[in-house]
Protein backbone atom coordinates (compact mmCIF):
# COMPACT_ATOMS: atom_id res chain seq x y z
CA UNK A 1 0.00 0.00 0.00
CA UNK A 2 1.27 3.53 -0.77
CA UNK A 3 2.43 5.60 2.19
CA UNK A 4 1.89 9.35 2.48
CA UNK A 5 5.27 11.03 2.40
CA UNK A 6 6.13 12.38 5.88
CA UNK A 7 6.17 16.15 5.76
CA UNK A 8 9.54 16.55 7.52
CA UNK A 9 11.15 14.31 4.89
CA UNK A 10 10.80 16.82 2.08
CA UNK A 11 11.91 19.86 4.07
CA UNK A 12 15.42 18.40 3.87
CA UNK A 13 15.11 17.89 0.14
CA UNK A 14 13.94 21.48 -0.30
CA UNK A 15 17.00 22.73 1.59
CA UNK A 16 19.31 20.52 -0.46
CA UNK A 17 17.98 21.70 -3.82
CA UNK A 18 17.89 25.37 -2.86
CA UNK A 19 21.50 25.16 -1.75
CA UNK A 20 22.60 23.32 -4.91
CA UNK A 21 20.71 25.60 -7.36
CA UNK A 22 20.82 22.96 -10.13
CA UNK A 23 20.82 23.94 -13.80
CA UNK A 24 17.94 22.16 -15.52
CA UNK A 25 17.83 21.87 -19.31
CA UNK A 26 14.19 22.20 -20.35
CA UNK A 27 13.39 20.57 -23.67
CA UNK A 28 9.70 20.94 -23.11
CA UNK A 29 6.45 21.91 -24.78
CA UNK A 30 6.52 25.30 -26.46
CA UNK A 31 3.22 26.05 -24.74
CA UNK A 32 4.65 25.73 -21.23
CA UNK A 33 8.30 26.81 -21.47
CA UNK A 34 7.82 30.12 -19.68
CA UNK A 35 5.65 28.75 -16.86
CA UNK A 36 7.97 25.80 -16.24
CA UNK A 37 10.94 28.15 -16.06
CA UNK A 38 9.04 30.46 -13.70
CA UNK A 39 8.26 27.56 -11.35
CA UNK A 40 11.94 26.64 -11.14
CA UNK A 41 13.05 30.23 -10.67
CA UNK A 42 10.52 30.72 -7.86
CA UNK A 43 12.33 28.03 -5.86
CA UNK A 44 15.80 29.36 -6.70
CA UNK A 45 16.52 26.76 -9.39
CA UNK A 46 18.18 27.68 -12.71
CA UNK A 47 16.29 26.77 -15.90
CA UNK A 48 17.83 26.70 -19.37
CA UNK A 49 15.57 26.58 -22.44
CA UNK A 50 17.98 25.56 -25.20
CA UNK A 51 16.19 23.99 -28.17
CA UNK A 52 18.42 24.33 -31.27
CA UNK A 53 19.57 20.94 -32.54
CA UNK A 54 23.05 22.40 -32.98
CA UNK A 55 23.28 23.34 -29.27
CA UNK A 56 21.27 20.81 -27.24
CA UNK A 57 23.98 18.16 -26.89
CA UNK A 58 26.55 20.61 -25.57
CA UNK A 59 24.11 22.15 -23.12
CA UNK A 60 22.59 18.87 -21.93
CA UNK A 61 26.04 17.52 -21.12
CA UNK A 62 26.85 20.58 -19.00
CA UNK A 63 23.51 20.78 -17.16
CA UNK A 64 22.69 19.08 -13.87
CA UNK A 65 19.49 17.53 -15.23
CA UNK A 66 17.52 17.30 -18.46
CA UNK A 67 13.75 17.29 -19.03
CA UNK A 68 12.30 15.72 -22.17
CA UNK A 69 8.65 16.74 -22.59
CA UNK A 70 7.01 15.69 -25.87
CA UNK A 71 4.00 18.00 -25.59
CA UNK A 72 4.60 19.90 -28.85
CA UNK A 73 6.55 17.26 -30.73
CA UNK A 74 7.88 17.89 -34.24
CA UNK A 75 10.45 16.01 -36.27
CA UNK A 76 13.04 18.73 -35.61
CA UNK A 77 12.26 18.80 -31.87
CA UNK A 78 12.41 15.00 -31.71
CA UNK A 79 15.82 14.98 -33.38
CA UNK A 80 17.07 17.58 -30.89
CA UNK A 81 15.67 15.57 -27.98
CA UNK A 82 17.44 12.42 -29.15
CA UNK A 83 20.74 14.30 -29.33
CA UNK A 84 20.22 15.77 -25.87
CA UNK A 85 19.41 12.40 -24.32
CA UNK A 86 22.45 10.78 -25.91
CA UNK A 87 24.69 13.57 -24.62
CA UNK A 88 23.15 13.45 -21.15
CA UNK A 89 23.62 9.70 -20.92
CA UNK A 90 27.23 9.95 -22.04
CA UNK A 91 27.92 12.68 -19.47
CA UNK A 92 26.06 10.92 -16.66
CA UNK A 93 23.40 13.64 -16.45
CA UNK A 94 20.06 12.29 -15.15
CA UNK A 95 17.03 13.00 -17.29
CA UNK A 96 13.27 12.92 -16.90
CA UNK A 97 10.69 11.89 -19.49
CA UNK A 98 7.28 13.54 -19.56
CA UNK A 99 5.38 11.36 -22.08
CA UNK A 100 2.65 13.87 -22.86
CA UNK A 101 -0.10 12.26 -24.91
CA UNK A 102 1.52 8.82 -25.06
CA UNK A 103 -1.10 6.28 -26.06
CA UNK A 104 -3.28 8.81 -27.88
CA UNK A 105 -1.29 9.51 -31.08
CA UNK A 106 0.97 7.05 -32.85
CA UNK A 107 3.91 9.40 -33.56
CA UNK A 108 4.46 10.52 -29.99
CA UNK A 109 3.69 7.08 -28.59
CA UNK A 110 6.43 5.58 -30.75
CA UNK A 111 8.83 8.31 -29.69
CA UNK A 112 8.08 7.79 -25.98
CA UNK A 113 8.46 4.02 -26.27
CA UNK A 114 11.88 4.60 -27.82
CA UNK A 115 12.85 7.11 -25.13
CA UNK A 116 12.14 4.73 -22.26
CA UNK A 117 14.74 2.39 -23.75
CA UNK A 118 17.34 5.15 -23.21
CA UNK A 119 17.30 4.86 -19.41
CA UNK A 120 15.44 7.87 -18.02
CA UNK A 121 15.96 8.45 -14.31
CA UNK A 122 12.26 9.30 -13.92
CA UNK A 123 9.09 8.98 -15.96
CA UNK A 124 6.40 11.46 -14.91
CA UNK A 125 2.96 11.33 -16.51
CA UNK A 126 -0.78 11.12 -16.06
CA UNK A 127 -2.58 7.79 -15.57
CA UNK A 128 -3.26 7.11 -19.26
CA UNK A 129 0.30 7.96 -20.29
CA UNK A 130 1.83 5.69 -17.67
CA UNK A 131 -0.55 2.85 -18.48
CA UNK A 132 0.30 3.16 -22.17
CA UNK A 133 4.07 3.00 -21.58
CA UNK A 134 3.59 -0.01 -19.32
CA UNK A 135 1.82 -1.80 -22.17
CA UNK A 136 -1.49 -1.92 -20.33
CA UNK A 137 -4.86 -0.45 -21.20
CA UNK A 138 -4.74 3.31 -21.45
CA UNK A 139 -8.17 3.49 -19.81
CA UNK A 140 -6.87 4.60 -16.43
CA UNK A 141 -8.88 7.63 -15.33
CA UNK A 142 -7.23 8.04 -11.91
CA UNK A 143 -3.69 7.90 -10.59
CA UNK A 144 -4.73 5.13 -8.22
CA UNK A 145 -6.09 3.16 -11.18
CA UNK A 146 -2.71 3.41 -12.90
CA UNK A 147 -0.67 2.52 -9.83
CA UNK A 148 -0.16 -1.10 -10.90
CA UNK A 149 1.06 0.11 -14.29
CA UNK A 150 3.43 2.55 -12.60
CA UNK A 151 4.91 -0.18 -10.40
CA UNK A 152 5.39 -2.49 -13.39
CA UNK A 153 6.98 0.27 -15.47
CA UNK A 154 9.35 1.24 -12.64
CA UNK A 155 10.43 -2.38 -12.22
CA UNK A 156 11.02 -2.89 -15.93
CA UNK A 157 12.99 0.35 -16.37
CA UNK A 158 14.83 0.46 -13.07
CA UNK A 159 13.57 4.03 -12.80
CA UNK A 160 11.30 6.14 -10.63
CA UNK A 161 7.77 6.51 -12.01
CA UNK A 162 5.44 9.30 -10.89
CA UNK A 163 1.80 9.03 -11.87
CA UNK A 164 0.02 12.33 -11.33
CA UNK A 165 -3.57 13.14 -10.50
CA UNK A 166 -5.76 14.14 -7.57
CA UNK A 167 -3.19 12.17 -5.57
CA UNK A 168 0.32 11.71 -6.96
CA UNK A 169 1.89 8.27 -6.58
CA UNK A 170 5.66 7.88 -6.83
CA UNK A 171 7.24 4.44 -7.00
CA UNK A 172 10.52 2.66 -7.63
CA UNK A 173 8.68 -0.63 -8.15
CA UNK A 174 9.19 -1.72 -4.56
CA UNK A 175 8.15 1.21 -2.40
CA UNK A 176 5.43 3.75 -3.19
CA UNK A 177 4.83 7.21 -1.76
CA UNK A 178 1.63 9.26 -2.07
CA UNK A 179 1.31 13.06 -2.02
CA UNK A 180 -2.36 14.08 -1.61
CA UNK A 181 -2.16 17.86 -1.14
CA UNK A 182 -3.10 19.24 -4.56
CA UNK A 183 -6.34 20.93 -5.65
CA UNK A 184 -8.72 20.52 -8.59
CA UNK A 185 -8.17 24.11 -9.76
CA UNK A 186 -4.68 23.03 -10.79
CA UNK A 187 -6.30 21.19 -13.72
CA UNK A 188 -7.60 24.54 -15.04
CA UNK A 189 -4.13 26.03 -15.64
CA UNK A 190 -2.18 25.04 -18.73
CA UNK A 191 1.21 23.56 -18.04
CA UNK A 192 0.79 22.45 -14.44
CA UNK A 193 1.76 18.85 -15.16
CA UNK A 194 4.68 19.92 -17.33
CA UNK A 195 5.93 22.30 -14.65
CA UNK A 196 5.81 19.45 -12.14
CA UNK A 197 8.01 17.36 -14.44
CA UNK A 198 10.48 20.24 -14.60
CA UNK A 199 10.56 20.46 -10.80
CA UNK A 200 11.05 16.71 -10.54
CA UNK A 201 14.07 17.01 -12.83
CA UNK A 202 15.55 19.63 -10.52
CA UNK A 203 15.33 17.32 -7.50
CA UNK A 204 17.03 14.31 -9.12
CA UNK A 205 20.72 15.36 -9.38
CA UNK A 206 22.87 14.07 -6.49
CA UNK A 207 19.82 12.97 -4.51
CA UNK A 208 20.75 10.71 -1.57
CA UNK A 209 17.49 8.84 -2.14
CA UNK A 210 16.05 9.34 -5.63
CA UNK A 211 12.58 8.03 -4.70
CA UNK A 212 12.34 10.43 -1.78
CA UNK A 213 13.65 13.27 -3.93
CA UNK A 214 10.99 12.80 -6.61
CA UNK A 215 8.26 12.37 -4.00
CA UNK A 216 9.46 15.54 -2.29
CA UNK A 217 9.21 17.51 -5.54
CA UNK A 218 5.63 16.28 -5.99
CA UNK A 219 4.77 17.03 -2.35
CA UNK A 220 6.14 20.59 -2.50
CA UNK A 221 4.31 21.20 -5.78
CA UNK A 222 1.03 19.88 -4.36
CA UNK A 223 1.45 21.68 -1.04
CA UNK A 224 1.96 25.04 -2.73
CA UNK A 225 -0.89 24.32 -5.14
CA UNK A 226 -3.25 23.58 -2.27
CA UNK A 227 -2.22 26.73 -0.42
CA UNK A 228 -2.59 28.86 -3.55
CA UNK A 229 -6.07 27.43 -4.11
CA UNK A 230 -7.05 28.41 -0.57
CA UNK A 231 -5.89 31.97 -1.20
CA UNK A 232 -7.81 32.16 -4.47
CA UNK A 233 -10.94 30.78 -2.79
CA UNK A 234 -11.01 33.74 -0.39
CA UNK A 235 -11.36 36.26 -3.20
CA UNK A 236 -13.37 36.69 -6.39
CA UNK A 237 -10.84 35.14 -8.71
CA UNK A 238 -10.01 32.02 -10.71
CA UNK A 239 -7.27 30.20 -12.62
CA UNK A 240 -5.45 33.38 -13.61
CA UNK A 241 -5.13 34.44 -9.99
CA UNK A 242 -4.17 30.89 -9.04
CA UNK A 243 -1.19 30.93 -11.38
CA UNK A 244 0.25 34.03 -9.71
CA UNK A 245 -0.62 32.78 -6.21
CA UNK A 246 1.06 29.45 -6.93
CA UNK A 247 4.34 31.06 -7.98
CA UNK A 248 4.21 33.26 -4.88
CA UNK A 249 3.70 30.22 -2.64
CA UNK A 250 6.73 28.51 -4.18
CA UNK A 251 8.83 31.64 -3.78
CA UNK A 252 7.81 32.23 -0.16
CA UNK A 253 7.95 28.59 0.97
CA UNK A 254 9.99 28.22 4.15
CA UNK A 255 11.45 25.07 5.64
CA UNK A 256 9.28 25.39 8.74
CA UNK A 257 6.20 25.80 6.53
CA UNK A 258 6.89 22.46 4.85
CA UNK A 259 6.05 20.72 8.08
CA UNK A 260 2.51 22.06 7.91
CA UNK A 261 -0.29 20.99 5.63
CA UNK A 262 -2.20 23.57 3.55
Amino acid sequence: MPTILPLPAFSGELARVRAARPLVHLLTSEVVQEFSADVLLALGISPGVIVAEEEVAEFAASADALLINVGTLTSARLSAMRRAVAAANEAGVPWVLAPVGAGTLAYRTKACNAFIEEKPAVVCGNPSEIASLAGLSKDAPTSEGALEAAVQLAQSLGAIVAVTGAVDFITDGRETWATPWGHKIMTRVIGIGSALSALVAAFVPNAPDRLEAVASACAIFDLCGGRAAMRVATSISGPGSFRAAFLNELYNLKLDDVRLRP
